[in-house]
């Protein structure tokens, strides 16, 4: 593969998490300037495989989609290792499979050794976007995170400085899992079109929200929810503060999407539903301060 055609691939994860994500698009501009790009195709291919869901009518062509990037990601690491051989085998031309996104992602895992294993739980952890299956427990929910939120914090942190990383699992645990949180709040409009209940089952039951409640829209019960997500998110973003003093300073642009959450969150304990049903986007100046503030800790 040609420099300048890796160089469009990471150009194309640069618009798609500009368009998608635009959190992590400005957070990404706190990072040193070499170590951008790498970021980019990283939070792409979360985008990529958080749509899945959207992009089939039943699940098995997901799990199908999702077994594909598994394909991949295992073939790059074997062409990886032929290359290492002195075969000279290009792993993005090879195990790419013309997708712009996989290529560079590909190319990232290579150049910063990200583990293998951490992709094979993410996308064990997306299958459960795939169907309609409840969220049976707080402890479920928070492993979900773990695999999916907290895994991308700690690649992240891998990309920026994989000497220092090792120091940050458990802020990134507890920063994930209040992301994942949040996010499950700010997506309930698009979970109760699809039927779908990201909120875990004995915290639906413990609020007396039943989960048939929830996707109704009905309106006490679902506050009583609201307010509960709430706290669970709140919890755990208190315990990543407890941590954020221990994070290097050459690690912080791995937690900024984390740190947005704040606000969000804030939004919520204040309009409650309302700010769920009709949200208000963070404007880019207020983004922008908000992250340049966390990246002075």
């Amino acid at each position: 593969m040609t420099a300048a055609r890796l160089a469009e691939d990471y150009a194309l994860c640069e618009r798609l998490v500009r368009d998608e994500d635009p959190d992590r698009a400005v957070a990404v501009q706190f990072a040193p300037s070499d170590k951008r790009r790498h970021l980019l195709a990283l939070y792409a291919f979360n985008i990529e495989t958080a749509r899945v869901r959207d992009q089939i009518s039943q699940p098995l062509p997901g799990e199908i989609r999702l077994q594909w990037w598994r394909d991949i990601i295992a073939a790059g690491d074997g062409a990886s290792e032929a290359a290492g051989d002195g075969t000279g085998v290009s792993s993005p031309e090879r195990a790419g499979g013309g997708h712009p996104v996989a290529a560079a992602l590909l190319d990232t895992i290579q150049r910063f050794d990200l583990p293998g294993a951490a992709f094979e739980r993410f996308l064990d952890a997306r299958i459960f976007d795939l169907y309609d299956d409840p969220m049976p427990s707080v402890t479920a929910f928070e492993g979900y995170a773990g695999d999916t939120a907290s895994s991308l914090i700690v690649m992240a942190a891998m990309i920026l400085d994989r000497s220092k990383a090792p120091q940050v699992s458990d802020a990134a645990g507890h920063a994930g899992v209040a992301q994942a949180a949040v996010g499950a709040l700010r997506l309930l409009p698009l979970h109760r079109r699809r039927r779908q209940v990201f909120m875990p089952a004995d915290l639906l039951a413990a609020a007396g929200c039943p989960a048939e409640a929830l996707i109704a829209g009905e309106a006490e019960p679902t506050d009583r929810a609201i307010a509960a997500m709430t706290a669970f998110a709140k919890d755990h973003l208190d315990r990543y503060r407890a941590h954020r003093a221990g994070v290097p300073a050459s690690l912080r642009a791995a937690f900024l999407p984390a740190d947005l959450t704040a606000t969000h969150l804030k939004r919520i304990v204040t309009s409650g539903r309302a700010a769920i049903e009709t949200p208000r986007p963070i404007g880019p100046l207020r983004r922008s301060f908000s992250l340049w503030r966390a990246m002075r800790g």
